[in-house]
């Protein structure tokens, strides 16, 4: 192969790498695994394959193509932030009008994909919820108040029921709960993020809790969230949507994401703050995940 063709390659791999970026893949990640979790829930038998490869394509082309969007809308803040600056539209690795078609391509395939792969149901959910957070929550919400995350935790947390409706065709009480299990855990899992990068976003002027009402009032409100989080997670249980696998799971789950709440409470830090951040995304992807073990190791014990 001849040096411009190597060239050639590796100029087409970064490419690729910058508009995968574009996509926020960890967040995309965590969004994909817990519809993919909805999916499983919502059939006691096993999803078909072809349906749950398209359900996953269509859900994760649209979750990426909202982050893009919202990396176009606020590509001025993420230049000031140390967290954002690195991201390819901040650093010039691709410009405003490539990412505008590349999030429209990408979005309008993935719906296109749940409109006639899997049922209009689930592309009329998924299209709502790509407007609540690429325009409701990053135009409106998030520049005007400190409660953005709370109400546009909306958007974060309806994987679960795009996936429950895939299946289905239904929005369920079930899928309802797990609506209500990432909605209440969002406050808390973003909170502790923005307690460590508070003058970050005083900076850009982003009114997160932290900057408008102080270190105290945040970490109080973590600790009030977190409870009600723990509520929430009983509730599965509680209508037998699982069974004890899951009951024990979360009982250990919450104990650990309280001693967290509780310890930001009593004496911050930063790096508490960093470890309740992160231990709040492995506590989300092990709750959901012993919710499927719960749901599936019955019929193969």
């Amino acid at each position: 192969m001849s040096g411009v063709s190597v060239l050639k390659l590796q100029r087409i791999g970064i490419s690729f790498q910058n508009f995968f970026l574009l996509c926020k893949p960890r967040v995309t990640a965590l969004i994909v695994f817990t519809a993919m979790i909805g999916m499983f829930l919502a059939t006691p038998h096993i999803v078909p394959l072809g349906l749950l490869l398209a359900a996953t394509a269509g859900i994760a082309m649209a979750s990426g193509a909202a982050a893009a969007f919202n990396c176009l809308i606020e590509q001025k803040i993420d230049a000031d932030m140390a967290r954002t600056r690195g991201r390819p539209l901040p650093t010039g690795q691709v410009t405003s009008m490539q990412t505008g078609v590349f999030a429209t391509v990408v979005g309008g395939t993935g719906l296109a994909i749940l409109y006639f792969y899997v049922n209009p149901l689930t592309m009329w959910l998924t299209l709502a919820t790509f407007v609540g957070y690429a325009v409701i929550y990053t135009v409106f919400l998030k520049p005007a108040t400190p409660l953005n995350i709370v109400i546009g935790g909306a958007s974060g947390a309806m994987p679960p029921i795009l996936g429950w409706a895939a299946v289905n065709n239904v929005v369920s009480p079930e899928s309802m709960i797990l609506f209500l299990i990432i909605f209440a855990w969002t406050p808390p899992h973003f909170w502790a993020l923005a307690l460590y990068r508070t003058k970050e976003y005083a900076k850009v002027g982003m009114p997160m809790l932290p900057v408008t009402h102080g270190e105290e009032f945040t970490r109080l409100h973590i600790l009030l969230y977190t409870i009600i989080l723990v509520a929430v997670t009983l509730m599965p249980y509680a209508i037998r949507m699982s069974g004890l696998i899951y009951l024990g799971s979360a009982i250990i789950l919450n104990a650990g994401f309280m001693a967290y709440a509780i310890g930001l409470y009593r004496k911050y830090s930063d790096e508490l703050a960093r470890r309740t951040f992160r231990y709040s995304i492995l506590y989300l992807t092990l709750l959901f995940a012993a919710l499927l073990v719960d749901h599936y190791l019955p019929i193969f014990v």
